[in-house]
């Protein structure tokens, strides 16, 4: 049995505006499209709301990704705690929180993630590189969805 704890910052800049940027987290098909819809994508989007994400791993194991949305304050942040399960054992308890600040024309993105990854079903890297890897298709979104 092991926990480990791991925070991490991820920045990115869109030519969108702040407005633009978090419709694209708060519109169900944008944040499906971007984030990946998996087997099943759910999203209730406000304080107090849940989304969830399953799918399977590349082993046939069933993945479920579960976010409650703690704070929202439009177009300025988002904060959610999440867990992961595989097969319906805990892997993953985070809390994140996503910030959106005015930068020239644009946006600044600064998402923080705290995490704790329990006895080895998941490693801070795994998560570290597909939340940067969401984020470019975030970056992708907005491009081809002017």
């Amino acid at each position: 049995m092991s926990v480990v704890h791991t925070t991490f910052t991820l920045e990115r800049t869109f030519a969108a505006t702040p407005a633009r940027v978090f419709a694209a987290w708060s519109d169900p098909a944008a944040k499906a499209r971007w984030f990946g819809a998996g087997e099943g994508h759910e999203l209730d989007f406000r304080t107090g709301g849940r989304e969830r994400t399953t799918g399977r791993g590349p082993a046939g194991e069933v993945l479920a990704f579960t976010s409650d949305y703690r704070d929202v304050v439009e177009d300025e942040r988002i904060v959610y705690a999440s867990t992961l399960t595989t097969d319906d054992t805990l892997a993953t308890v985070s809390t994140t929180a996503v910030e959106f600040t005015p930068d020239g024309g644009g946006t600044r993105l600064t998402l923080t993630e705290q995490a704790a990854f329990l006895d080895g079903h998941e490693e801070p890297e795994w998560r570290r590189a597909g939340t940067a890897r969401w984020l470019d298709a975030l970056g992708s979104e907005l491009d081809d969805r002017p």
